[in-house]
């Protein structure tokens, strides 16, 4: 009832931006019952991405903690241009300890007095009216808005429940992932749906991890491979862990191909996931009583029975038969209510025939699974064939002087190339060993350059770290029209 006396009703939106606490989800769960919308926002965000999100959703309120990322809000939201934020009205503290309104034309409520308020009786909420938005993870202009619905959030979380078997069992999960993401939200709601508990930390604190996974009988988590190595490297107890059986994961990092055999060693079972924005994460998943290869792999077989795939041609549009490499495309109850604001984006997202184009590269294994190879901007297309970079980086890291490579494409007068990022393992890399190692691959996938550096340049996303790859290939092209 808090959230209806400032005025908060069906269609509103208010700015999430505040890290796994327990308001979040009660915020959350308000929202849905006034018909409200959750605008989430990544907490490592700073005041030009946090100005753009408010003000291309319209958000007439922003819940936050009065210290996010260790950063003082009131000095982040006064580096945001004012045009931005002019429809802000409400400042909701859920860490009490503002004591004026960082923005002159909002007003400033504690969560606490809100959750002072008397219960609504009524409920406004409905399947079809939207819910959440998320950003996607567009590296060339402004991310696009996701917009999901109550009923598709709903939905999922019971999907997600089934699969993992949560209904009627006592499980405890560690929610080591940010509840803005939806790698992060499928799960609270997933094991929320399941009647499991839910044990918050912040996003991804492995020191606040291990604490959790000593002290407590926590069954499963979900996270990014770096966390997996970080949590195994910090222990070197078999099992490494009081109760965890199994994690969830998505790869990030083509130098952690190993991480499934490494947990296997230890007791501990990996599986890999499929997900996105569009479609919430959690998808897809692999099975975790699958051999250790098969399980390193993104993708899987959906968690939904109502959901499907299949795999086309990304040129003709055709469906490839098993085991070759296209476009992967989906249909499921999960799907996005579309982009917010965004009908042109909305529609070119969908084919003719309704299926969402995910952009992913992916193989139909059969048997109603599937192989997720990254993404379609990833892809390489040499010598006239669909390479994933990623086989030419695992050939690199085989090399004794790489610890970790990155791959991407060139235009040159002959076409297109490949050009390797490497870091070494210690020391110098010798660039004439590296193109000897190379010679046993098909002569179009041979490194044309290789430029060796201490690390790969990163973004901070939601769900982990990832490598911008697109800063790589603009940085690979200028090496090379250097050296003509």
């Amino acid at each position: 009832m808090g959230l209806a006396e400032l005025g908060f009703g069906p269609g509103d939106r208010l700015g999430f931006w505040l890290p796994n606490r327990l308001e979040y989800l009660v915020a959350f769960f308000a929202c849905a019952r006034l018909g409200a919308v959750c605008v989430s926002i990544n907490t490592k965000f700073g005041p030009a991405e946090i100005g753009d999100i408010l003000h291309r959703s319209e958000a007439k309120g922003l819940l936050l903690a009065s210290k996010t990322g260790g950063r003082s809000v009131a000095e982040t939201l006064a580096a945001i241009e004012s045009p931005l934020l002019d429809r802000m009205r409400h400042i909701i503290d859920a860490g009490d300890g503002l004591t004026q309104s960082p923005l002159e034309q909002a007003t400033l409520t504690p969560f606490s007095s809100l959750e002072q308020a008397a219960p609504m009786e009524a409920c406004s909420g409905a399947a079809n009216l939207p819910m959440a938005t998320f950003t996607t993870s567009g590296t060339t202009s402004a991310p696009k808005l996701v917009l999901q619905s109550q009923g598709s959030l709903a939905t999922h979380a019971v999907d997600v429940a089934n699969s993992l078997s949560l209904t009627g069992k006592r499980h405890g999960s560690l929610q080591a992932l940010p509840l803005c993401g939806v790698f992060g939200l499928a799960q609270a709601l997933g094991i929320l749906a399941g009647g499991a508990h839910l044990v918050l930390i912040d996003p991804i604190d492995v020191p606040g991890a291990l604490t959790m996974l000593q002290e407590h009988p926590i069954e499963s988590m979900f996270c990014s491979d770096d966390m997996i190595d970080r949590l195994l490297n910090a222990t070197d107890a078999t099992p490494p862990f009081k109760a965890l059986k199994e994690i969830g994961f998505a790869a990030f990092n083509s130098a952690l191909s190993d991480i499934t055999a490494r947990a296997d060693a230890r007791g501990l079972q990996l599986y890999g996931l499929y997900g996105m924005s569009e479609c919430m994460a959690l998808f897809a998943r692999r099975d975790a009583l699958q051999a250790s290869e098969d399980r390193m792999k993104g993708g899987g077989r959906c968690v939904s029975p109502e959901a499907t795939f299949r795999v086309c041609d990304p040129e003709t549009g055709e469906v490839l038969p098993q085991g070759e490499a296209g476009s992967l495309q989906i249909k499921g109850p999960s799907l996005m209510l579309g982009y917010d604001h965004n009908p042109q984006a909305t529609n070119d997202a969908f084919s003719e025939d309704g299926w969402f184009i995910t952009c992913d590269l992916a193989v139909d294994e059969g048997y109603g699974s599937f192989e997720f190879l990254g993404r379609m901007g990833d892809v390489l297309r040499l010598g006239g064939f669909l390479v994933n970079p990623l086989e030419i980086e695992e050939h690199l890291q085989q090399h004794n002087s790489v610890s970790a490579a990155q791959v991407v494409a060139i235009e040159t007068p002959r076409g297109p190339r490949p050009f390797a990022f490497v870091v070494p393992r210690s020391g110098l890399v010798n660039t004439n060993a590296l193109l000897e190692h190379c010679q046993t691959l098909a002569k179009f996938k041979r490194p044309i350059q290789f430029e060796v550096m201490e690390n790969f340049p990163v973004t901070q996303s939601a769900n982990g770290t990832k490598i911008q790859r697109a800063k790589l290939r603009d940085m690979a092209q200028q090496a090379f029209d250097t050296l003509g």
